[in-house]
């Protein structure tokens, strides 16, 4: 006896020591969202997790048997059938728990056609399903949009998911989740709700009471008669163990449903995965439910132990009322007070049967059923109490229900997105900052953030942000800001702000070491503009180095780079590709004949912030280095460029987000840009360079075209910046171009670079240069940028790098500390380098600078 006492003390230690939890995720990837969510929550509750696929190849599951070894084995999807081949049921250690009812699994298995097993070992069993509800070639399901002209207008047609957790097949204990899915004839997609509330709303208070109960019963008369099964396959001892079940109810008029489906794991199909929800749900389900069969504290057993007799019974058995307790009634006892116990979403289904072949002793199937009537009990009570409490508290100014109200607990449940990103550190409520990687592929981001409190309002970017969006993902560095606020109150109080960091990679690039071939492409395969031409890499025949320049900017071309192979992309080098117009090349003008061609030049650009990023390449390339930068939306001029002897300015349009009754027109911004930059020569000194991405047509040259002549400047040089990549992505809160538009677009682009040189005018075919490199913007939702500023340091401070390089950290720094060095900034981006070296070289050519 001492030492049965000595080894179950042992057994008590490393129970509350070591809570050792195997995960088989089977085909599922270690990044899996169910993967991540059950180590999330098994570590939460102090449980050392050990992640395999399956139970044949689980060397941690072989060694680890016994007292000593693991407590948890969860086996998800597609490692359930490995469990029930490899894991013995009959002789699991009493403190051992497994997520699989053998029985249970076995009497939902599908026998044929869809067909339940039990069903078809019982004859003349009048249970309230359908024959064919297991498996997955079962009937579909009716739809309730169909039935719903065969009832009465007013009668409930719906199908509801509920979830079933089964803790015990004898007695036969299960508990209801609160949150079911319901699909309605109003609804395509199901929505997650609670049962009592959906059918509250359609039913009303006594009908919805009825239809409950008979929901339970339902369930419970099915589940009683899978689990009494005359010849069960296996005959589990296993204490702990539990089954998951998703249960499909069909209402068609009646307060009482049929089973149309079972299926032995929670299932979600029926929700939509557009908005998360079903991700959103299946996690919140799952939670709950580890955390209600789980708790933070281990099972206690010590007390057991310390008033253990000479029979190994338990209870103490002294006086004429007391119940001598087996170890395993007692244990299944203590762990259902411990879940009656605990505040949780799941309602108690008790049906004890107390037939000699249950496995417990009629005192303890009593003592069962008193104390799960007890909870049942309080827990009325509680929400007779807590409406009584309401009521009164709409008197009083600091009721309970308007702290209900507020955002007491400002934090983020779950970070949602699509694809799913794996965050560093690990998300937490707790933790503020997370730092992530995507691949080049990856452009959009499809994030929302779930708050712990529904009283919580979430928020992305700013306050009055939308709660989920698609994010542009430019390559380098972006910034996502998710806001927990309060909008309780006049304006939303910003509770707690999160932050994750994306960092998306460059193109894969295979540096070039031996032989290796020319490769070229006009247009990716992804984004077919022109679809007469070929896309992706050809191979391209490098002719000799053309004699002649270009002689205009708009010359076709493509882009060329060298590769091991034409037919696969990724054994590229990258890093050296080019832009090849057809039969000619751009002269690059170097550093002292740039500075020499812009002497006493005035340079003036009207346009957006693609025209602007132009300008800070000219104007870097002009003197060096860039010493001022910002993102103005207004006008600027910079009179101190190439020791004073050159001038820039620029005027921002269209001013898109004024109303447009107070946006200036482009004829006026473009008047306002030319007395701003007085006095004006009238010859190719002057410079007027005009376009944005995707705004510009042919009206607008018109335009320039009057008020040049209006202002006796008809002979200046004028550059036209043709439109170019962009709004190509569905991207929440701005326009999103189909494949149509942009091929509307590319026609669009002909007709302005005609008109222009109709004109007498240069122009530029920026379109041709970004059609093929599409993906490679950088930061900005429109994602039509292909040039970023960075902050750099001056030459007296160049050893200190500086660790941000994104557009968000090179903002004019006002709080230089004295004696240090101002910062200086460089225009980055292969693309924006292309052509702006483009609009150089036209500046700067023979017949431009005489």
């Amino acid at each position: 006896m001492e030492r049965k006492l000595a080894e179950d003390k042992h057994m008590v230690h490393l129970l509350s020591h070591h809570r050792r939890a195997i995960v088989l995720t089977g085909r599922l990837l270690p990044s899996d969202s169910e993967v991540q969510l059950y180590q999330q929550v098994l570590q939460k509750i102090e449980y050392k997790v050990q992640m395999s696929r399956y139970a044949e190849t689980s060397s941690f599951l072989r060694t680890q048997q016994g007292v000593g070894g693991w407590c948890l084995l969860l086996c998800l999807s597609s490692s359930e059938h490995s469990c029930l081949r490899r894991i013995s049921f009959t002789h699991l250690q009493r403190h051992q728990m497994v997520n699989l009812i053998p029985e249970l699994m076995q009497a939902f298995s599908d026998a044929g056609g869809g067909l339940c097993w039990f069903v078809t070992q019982r004859s003349g069993a009048d249970l309230p399903m359908k024959s064919h509800s297991c498996g997955t070639t079962n009937q579909k399901l009716q739809d309730p949009q169909h039935s719903r002209a065969q009832v009465e207008p007013s009668a409930l047609v719906a199908v509801v998911n509920v979830y079933v957790v089964v803790t015990s097949l004898s007695p036969l204990t299960s508990f209801l989740h609160d949150i079911s899915v319901v699909t309605t004839s109003q609804q395509q997609k199901g929505r997650p709700v609670k049962l009592r509330d959906f059918l509250q709303q359609q039913l009303g208070p006594t009908a919805s009471h009825q239809a409950l109960e008979q929901v339970k019963k339902v369930i419970g008369e099915v589940l009683l008669a899978a689990s009494t099964n005359e010849e069960p396959r296996h005959i589990s001892r296993c204490l702990l163990c539990f089954q998951l079940l998703t249960v499909t109810l069909y209402f068609s008029g009646s307060l009482t449903p049929v089973i149309v489906q079972v299926h032995t794991e929670f299932t979600f199909t029926a929700l939509s995965e557009d908005t998360f929800d079903r991700q959103i749900t299946k996690d919140l389900i799952l939670d709950d439910t580890l955390r209600f069969l789980l708790p933070r504290t281990p099972l206690s057993i010590n007390a057991y132990l310390s008033s253990q007799s000479e029979g190994g019974q338990y209870g103490g058995c002294r006086g004429t009322r007391g119940i001598c307790l087996s170890e395993h009634d007692f244990l299944l006892l203590s762990l259902f007070q411990q879940q009656m116990k605990m505040p949780s979403p799941f309602q108690l289904q008790l049906y004890p049967s107390v037939s000699s072949s249950s496995s417990l002793s009629l005192g303890a199937s009593d003592l069962l059923i008193r104390i799960g009537r007890y909870y049942e009990l309080q827990a009325n009570n509680s929400c007779r109490t807590e409406e009584t409490d309401a009521l009164t508290s709409q008197q009083s100014a600091f009721s309970s229900s308007q702290d209900e109200g507020a955002c007491l607990d400002p934090h983020l449940r779950q970070i949602y997105t699509e694809p799913p990103l794996t965050l560093t550190p690990p998300f937490s409520p707790w933790v503020k900052e997370y730092h992530t990687e995507v691949t080049f592929d990856t452009v959009t981001v499809r994030i929302r953030p779930e708050p712990v409190s529904s009283a919580c309002s979430v928020h992305l970017d700013e306050h009055r942000g939308p709660r989920m969006a698609n994010y542009p993902v430019g390559l380098g560095h972006s910034r996502i800001s998710i806001l927990v606020t309060d909008d309780a109150e006049p304006e939303p109080t910003v509770m707690t702000i999160y932050s994750v960091h994306v960092v998306r990679e460059n193109r894969p690039s295979l540096p070039m070491f031996g032989d290796h071939v020319m490769c070229s492409f006009m247009q990716d395969c992804g984004l077919l503009v022109h679809p007469t031409h070929s896309c992706g890499l050809q191979p391209h025949v490098m002719s000799q180095h053309p004699v002649q320049t270009c002689s205009s900017g708009h010359v076709p071309g493509r882009w060329v780079v060298p590769c091991l192979s034409c037919s696969d992309n990724r054994t590229c080098d990258w890093r050296r590709i080019s832009w090849h117009p057809d039969g000619c090349y751009h002269r690059l003008v170097d550093g002292p004949l740039l500075q020499d061609c812009m002497r006493d030049r005035k340079v003036m650009f009207i346009g957006d912030s693609t025209n602007r990023g132009m300008m800070y390449f000219l104007m870097e390339r002009v003197n060096s280095s860039l010493e001022d930068w910002g993102k103005a939306h207004d006008m600027l001029v910079y009179g101190n460029l190439n020791r004073g002897r050159t001038l820039v300015s620029y005027s921002y349009y269209p001013q898109f987000w004024l109303d447009k009754k107070q946006r200036p027109t482009f004829r006026q911004a473009l008047l306002q840009l030319l007395h701003r930059s007085q006095p004006l020569v009238n010859s190719n000194r002057t410079v007027l360079v005009v376009g944005g991405v995707q705004w510009l047509n042919t009206n607008h040259l018109r335009t320039v075209v009057e008020v040049l002549d209006r202002e006796s400047l008809c002979n200046i040089l004028v550059v036209v910046k043709s439109l170019g990549m962009g709004f190509h992505l569905p991207v929440d809160g701005i326009r999103s171009l189909s494949l149509t538009e942009i091929q509307d677009l590319s026609r669009e682009n002909d007709d302005i670079i005609a008109t222009a040189e109709h004109h007498g005018y240069e122009a530029i075919d920026t379109f041709s240069i970004t059609m093929g490199r599409y993906k490679e913007f950088l930061q900005g939702r429109c994602a039509c940028h292909f040039h970023e500023v960075e902050k750099s340091w001056s030459k007296a401070n160049r050893t200190r790098p500086e660790p941000e390089l994104s557009s968000q950290s090179a903002m004019l720094d006002t709080d230089q500390e004295a004696g240090s060095h101002p910062p200086t900034y460089h225009v980055r981006g292969p693309v924006n380098q292309v052509y702006s070296e483009i609009l150089l070289s036209r500046l700067c050519g023979t017949q431009a600078t005489q």
